[in-house]
């Protein structure tokens, strides 16, 4: 309703609108906003208008209503779309806040957020455990880029597992100048003459590091005779933090302080042993030495530590070499079968008199001996004591027959001598490692004709993997390759790619989503600084990474804990992708939950090549790499490693898979391998694994690489005949038929919703113009 109120205008009235209730009431100043002159004499020119003028007045101010009213609407609008978009942004650092506390630990101790729906209702959010919640508040408040930049310090420091690397020991692009330095100083220093007290102090104090008392006796031996003197004067520096550290230290005299971040944290005394894991790879100290008083310093370099390792296993290798050549029953296998026996063989001790074999008795095991001697004794007719009828030294053997079936012993064998040591193999390791003697007799037949047709093909061009692939994504990949050989200016390609987001951060770089400008495909686009390749020496790994990946193809190759059933797919690919690997001597070296991939129908795919290898079959590679996690024991230990590696870090993905956490974690590396180093054995499996993955773990998980399954003469076929894989379909696994319990929805190709958020990279890397990478 509307009521009237008359107003006196000069020499006649005009009657203005006022709303009721919620309607919009008038006044002089609405009336002046319709275009009417108001003055204290009248209205316009003072004459009377009528009905008519008063309709037009209320039609003009309808139609200026109806505008601003429209335009209200637009606003309202656009305010709806920016909110929007605001709540999607708030649903992702929601999204990204459960994962930061996810790795903070949160959750596990008592801190955990109070959960936010899904689309926050307009007004104030009330969250709990205010301190941490505040916290995290407060980073979100600063603004997108301090968001992002705390969320990837946190998914770098707690969630992802970086791998890291010792320069490779092929030395193919030279050192560098601290290590040319640091190995001339080696060579002149090597063998350094100390009194035993001297000896002693620092035999004790290696001892006394829980790290480096799982050294071998020899190993240790050779470490004490190659460390060489350093004097450091008052207040001069021996670590300072956030350098990179290449030397093992052990005080001998005088008086260290070590210091944090400018924070006194202790003293360090005579027989101490610091800065072990330098000697491992390259990496940062994190904290400072300094000396208090003059010290003496005994240092040794991590290339020395390498040369050692290698040079003692390497020759022990080439001496079981030698000594299996000799026996006529092995002699003929080729180097690939030798290499597995030598990986078998275990070392006995006899003292003078002792029988290592007695006559009569049924026996399994072969014997060489490596030191000391041997007498055989044997039963006479006529004579009541068995009769010498020979001797045997280093590099015989005896108990041969033991591998080929059940051997009743023909002789007594004695040793003559203190300390005798004898290898020992025994008929069971022998069959699961080289196979039956019968299987060898065929396999030696198999061997000369395939040497035979191999001669006949050598001449013939090898066909690519792509060639013999017909599958859409083989052909989508050749189309792609064709057309990216065609694009202009080879030497700048990135001008024809389009990023799009940053899929993940490591240790040695970044991979970013890209796609072509003018097609709709992603690739990962792996981007690794140059100076950073060249000051860690990792130019051979990067060109192995390359080379790998333009020469492999299969479809298994590119944090939360999972039930047995989706665990067991996620390691059914594993296997598939491990078995293509290692059947073309591919030893991979870095597998962990952050380098493996789903496709868009939930198959897992093996990422990330830069630590594999080609090493052959039956070949050894020595070059310390991985992620401290999932390092294998002998590649710590710097004893030469192969296949072997692979089937250890499976065991431990396992676990990590069914758990959500590694067997072995820590935050210090040291402390990890040196949990590694005593052995699954005692590691106390949580209840969630059950009976038949523990024992395939702990089978997968074996100190000696040679045991471990996977490892032997049948390879991965062995790990797909656990019982865990029982009724596993892996014929539908190879042929992408069998359904994936990880499978996602995905909008399109460049979908990457279910990648963490990570920071473009603002830093210009700086120049790196040795030359190293013409051929890349």
């Amino acid at each position: 309703m509307v009521c009237a109120r008359s107003v006196a205008m000069g020499n006649g009235s005009m009657r203005s609108l006022r709303a009721e209730g919620n309607g919009v009431g008038s006044s002089g100043a609405e009336v002046k906003a319709l275009g009417v002159k108001v003055t204290p004499g009248g209205v316009g020119s003072g004459g009377e208008e009528g009905p008519e003028w008063e309709a037009e007045l209320l039609r003009g101010r309808v139609a200026r209503l109806e505008e601003e009213l429209a335009q209200r609407e637009r606003e309202l609008r656009a305010q709806e779309v920016q909110l929007q978009a605001l709540r999607r942004e708030l649903d992702a650092k929601h999204s990204q806040i459960d994962k930061l506390q996810d790795a903070i630990g949160y959750h596990q101790h008592g801190h955990a957020l109070a959960p936010w729906p899904h689309s926050p209702p307009l007004g104030p959010v009330h969250v709990g455990s205010a301190g941490s919640a505040s916290r995290l508040l407060s980073v979100i408040n600063q603004g997108p880029a301090r968001f992002q930049r705390v969320a990837v310090e946190v998914h770098r420091r707690l969630r992802a597992k970086e791998g890291v690397s010792a320069e490779p020991t092929s030395g193919q692009f030279g050192p560098s100048h601290h290590q040319s330095r640091a190995h001339h100083l080696s060579g002149e220093k090597a063998r350094v003459r100390k009194d035993s007290s001297t000896r002693r102090l620092i035999t004790e104090a290696l001892l006394h590091n829980d790290f480096l008392k799982a050294l071998e006796q020899q190993h240790l031996r050779e470490v004490v005779d190659c460390m060489y003197e350093r004097v450091y004067g008052q207040q001069q520096l021996l670590i300072q933090e956030g350098q990179p550290g290449h030397y093992l230290y052990v005080l001998s005299e005088g008086l260290l302080e070590v210091s944090q971040n400018g924070k006194l944290l202790g003293q360090m005394r005579p027989g101490t042993a610091f800065g072990e894991l330098a000697i491992l790879y390259n990496c940062k100290r994190t904290a400072t030495v300094k000396a208090v008083a003059e010290s003496h310093i005994w240092a040794l370099d991590r290339q020395m530590f390498q040369k050692i390792m290698m040079r003692s296993t390497q020759a022990r290798n080439e001496e079981y070499f030698s000594f299996l050549r000799s026996v006529s029953l092995l002699k003929d296998l080729p180097e690939e079968k030798l290499a597995r026996i030598v990986d078998c063989l275990e070392v006995d001790y006899f003292d003078e008199g002792d029988y290592i074999i007695r006559e009569g008795e049924e026996g399994s095991t072969f014997f060489i001996i490596a030191q000391g001697g041997v007498c055989v004794t044997q039963t006479m007719e006529g004579c009541p004591d068995p009769q010498q009828i020979k001797t045997l030294g280093v590099g015989d053997y005896f108990g041969e027959k033991a591998l080929i079936s059940e051997d009743v012993r023909s002789a007594n064998i004695i040793a003559t001598e203190n300390n005798t040591q004898c290898l020992v193999l025994d008929r069971d390791n022998f069959n699961q490692m080289v196979g039956t003697y019968e299987e060898l007799q065929a396999y030696l037949r198999e061997y000369v004709e395939q040497l035979a047709r191999s001669d006949q093909r050598r001449n013939a061009m090898p066909q690519s993997p792509l060639q013999c692939e017909s599958s859409v994504e083989a052909l989508e990949l050749r189309r792609l390759r064709d057309k990216l050989s065609l694009l202009p200016s080879p030497s700048c390609p990135f001008q024809h790619l389009q990023l799009i987001a940053t899929l993940g951060m490591g240790g040695f770089g970044r991979v970013e989503l890209v796609k072509l400008k003018d097609e709709d495909t992603g690739f990962a686009l792996k981007c690794i600084k140059k100076k950073h390749i060249v000051d860690t020496r990792q130019q051979e790994h990067i060109y192995s990474e390359k080379n790998l990946l333009q020469q492999i193809h299969s479809k298994f190759i590119v944090k939360s804990c999972f039930e047995e059933a989706t665990a067991r797919f996620c390691i059914g690919c594993v296997l598939e992708a491990f078995d293509y690997l290692h059947g073309k001597g591919i030893v991979y070296r870095d597998l962990k939950p952050e380098n493996l991939l789903l496709d868009a129908e939930g198959y897992v795919k093996m990422a990330d090549f830069g630590f594999a290898k080609r090493i052959g079959l039956g070949k050894k590679t020595w070059t310390f790499c991985g992620t401290p996690e999932y390092v294998a024991p002998e590649v710590i230990l710097n004893k030469g490693h192969d296949f072997g590696a692979d089937c250890w870090s499976l065991g431990i993905l396992i676990f990590e898979l069914l758990t959500g956490s590694p067997p072995f974690t820590g935050s210090d590396p040291i402390k990890i391998y040196t949990m590694v180093l005593h052995g699954i054995e005692k590691v106390d499996m949580p209840k969630r694994i059950s009976k038949r993955p523990e024992d395939l773990i702990r089978r997968l998980c074996k100190l000696n690489p040679a045991e471990r399954l996977g490892n032997k003469k049948n390879g991965i076929i062995d790990i797909k005949k656990h019982k865990w894989f029982q009724g596993f379909n892996w014929e539908g696994l190879r042929r992408g038929k069998l359904a994936s319990p990880l499978r996602r929805e995905l909008k399109g190709p460049l979908d990457h919703s279910h990648f963490d958020m990570f920071p473009p990279e603002l830093e210009q890397p700086p120049d790196e113009l040795s030359g190293w990478d013409k051929d890349f």
